[in-house]
């Protein structure tokens, strides 16, 4: 939609009262649609080439623009110049018609408009049966749009199953739905379908800047970016969002108003809470939550925006470039980028599915503050724990044969201070700045706790060693006599990449099933540090053993070519070279070479080698 672009029935323009944002900028032709360009590009197409459908199955999420799609649809089937020259259907409507403003009004005698929600049985769909058969009084097609058409009942869907099928030339029927699943695929099937994406975060901050602007309305970029986030993709719900913020904030739009509005918490302070959870100091991080709901923060909406922002930083560790996302705050954007490069992707993940179980919890519980508070006390508490290959690896030097080896905190800490610490990927540890200028420290996966650590000083450090070629993975197999994995590795694993400790393969159709796992556990066994091995959709290069056959064939040819093994073959025709030495090899200690065959004089059909 166009931020300049109004509803040609905009009342407000004629002084009769006030018009919703909502309404008062719905889109009036194709080009004012925002986000939906491979639905317009593919009706383009076939309204130029003439091959328009007889039904179309309009689909997608709240606000997204079904229904205001089904009318300009149905303006572009009955397109009329007002001089009356018009060709026939066409997009290219961006001046009003004949018909254009009864249709975009729901008030055209051809258009009629059902609302399937409100009418679901079969003598409504009987209705529209029988008037089907008459032509239209004025535009060129009759269009029959049923919105939220999954409502209408079995016997409704039944009896319209014919006339969809096989419709009169001069009928259209246009269906908006949220709930495709409910549709029956016999009606599917007779219907060209269009789903309507969600509206990213960008165009929706972009469109509501252009409205802004032109209601005069001050808005801040932080504050439209909280409503490009809240709509979560709904043009409309972003409309009625900055709709409310424009009255709850007296002809402005700030940040500070919209969360006060929206019952959201800062963002930074936010930052602040994730922080200290991370760093295991419960303390801090109930006296920022206590703060917060004091403010009027409600607790599920406080652990949604926790989550929101494990979500964005891991994120971040995995697609560095998504820092250039407009739905993202200052906040979120330098401190979520510094934590994704100072926090393990499994401290992430643990966090994440402690605050997924857990928003659930408070949701249902009778008493949603407490239930916060021992979410929040289950992350911080989590993370002073070693993660799974550090709790091995202490196991592995005999660290877990203590009373206290279970990783968790002294009593003296209580994961309450900020000797505790969630994991990050390296050793030593990681300053985070936080608010006003202030530096926390991170404790990394070297300091998972004070009884793993007390263990790790008294065991000595394991040996790594390091691979720096593919290649000397089945050597590794050979030195540790696990011949068979060598075999498998050489004759089934087609290499894609090989980024130590992380190796991603392809597998050739007979591979075993288990190979994946006991390539990764080998290696992590074997060296001394942890593996990931990931199968890959890519073809890769050909297996080790291939490439030797390969390689030998390619000798071999090259031999069979040289001119003194020509002038042999020639001299002998019954010959057979069946294998190529080097002078190495011949020279080898071990004897005569295998496979050369002793001379015999006075028989031609010697092999050579």
């Amino acid at each position: 939609m166009d931020s300049a672009t109004r509803d040609t029935s905009d009342k407000d323009a004629r002084g009769e009262g006030y018009r919703v944002l909502a309404r008062k900028y719905r889109p009036s032709s194709f080009d004012d649609l925002i986000g939906q360009e491979p639905m317009v590009r593919t009706l383009g197409n076939a309204f130029t080439s003439g091959r328009i459908a007889q039904a179309y199955m309009l689909t997608g999420v709240r606000g997204v623009g079904k229904t205001t799609t089904a009318r300009i649809l149905a303006r572009a089937l009955n397109y009329e110049p007002k001089d009356g020259e018009g060709e026939g259907p066409t997009l290219d409507i961006s001046e009003p018609g004949r018909h254009c403003a009864a249709i975009l009004e729901s008030r055209h005698v051809d258009v009629m408009e059902m609302d399937a929600a409100s009418h679901t049985s079969i003598d409504n769909i009987r209705d529209i049966i029988d008037s089907v058969q008459y032509r239209p009084l004025e535009a060129r097609y009759k269009v029959y749009i049923i919105d939220e058409v999954h409502m209408l009942s079995k016997s409704a869907f039944n009896a319209l199953l014919k006339t969809l099928e096989e419709p009169p030339d001069h009928v259209k029927f246009i269906f908006a739905t949220t709930e495709i699943r409910k549709v029956p695929i016999t009606v599917l099937s007779r219907c060209q379908r269009f789903d309507l994406r969600r509206v990213d975060a960008q165009a929706l901050v972009t469109h509501l800047s252009r409205i802004a602007e032109t209601e005069k309305v001050e808005a801040d970029a932080d504050a439209l970016a909280m409503i490009a986030r809240a709509a979560e993709g709904s043009v409309r719900d972003s409309l009625s969002i900055l709709d409310q913020a424009i009255a709850h904030g007296g002809g402005s739009v700030d940040a500070a108003t919209l969360r006060a509005m929206l019952g959201v918490a800062d963002r930074a302070r936010i930052a602040d809470l994730f922080e200290a959870l991370l760093r295991g100091d419960t303390a801090r991080a109930l006296e920022l939550f206590d703060n917060l709901y004091a403010e009027g923060a409600d607790p599920v909406a406080v652990l949604n925006d926790l989550a929101g922002f494990t979500h964005t930083v891991t994120r971040l560790k995995a697609i560095p470039e998504a820092a250039t996302d407009a739905a993202l705050s200052e906040d979120e954007r330098t401190r979520g980028a510094g934590f994704g490069q100072v926090l393990s992707m499994a401290a992430l993940n643990r966090a994440w599915q402690i605050l997924t179980k857990g928003i659930s919890e408070v949701d249902q519980s009778a008493r949603p503050r407490d239930a916060a508070d021992m979410v929040l006390i289950r992350i911080a508490h989590a993370a002073t724990l070693p993660d799974p290959q550090e709790a091995a690896r202490i196991l592995r030097e005999g660290g877990g044969t203590s009373g206290s080896s279970s990783g968790a905190p002294s009593a003296g800490g209580g994961g309450g201070g900020p000797g505790g610490g969630a994991m990050a990927s390296g050793g030593g540890s990681v300053m985070a700045s936080g608010r006003g200028g202030a530096s926390l420290a991170i404790a990394t996966r070297s300091d998972p706790a004070p009884a793993a650590v007390a263990t790790a000083q008294a065991a000595p450090a394991p040996q790594v060693r390091r691979l720096k070629h593919f290649e000397e993975v089945p050597a590794l197999c050979a030195e540790h006599r696990e011949l068979r994995l060598k075999h498998d590795i050489e004759g089934f694993v087609r290499l894609v990449r090989f980024d130590p400790p992380r190796i991603e393969f392809a597998l050739e159709p007979n591979a075993p099933n288990n190979l994946v796992q006991e390539i990764s556990g080998r290696l992590s066994e074997w060296t001394g540090e942890r593996w990931i091995a990931i199968l890959s959709r890519e073809n890769g290069d050909l297996p080790i053993r291939a490439q030797r056959d390969q390689a030998a064939r390619a000798e071999m040819d090259d031999v069979l070519r040289s001119p003194l093994v020509r002038a042999v073959k020639e001299s002998f025709p019954d010959a057979e070279v069946v294998s190529v030495k080097t002078l190495a090899e011949l020279s080898a200690p071990d004897g005569e070479p295998e496979g050369l065959a002793p001379a015999d004089d006075g028989d031609e059909e010697d092999d050579f080698e």
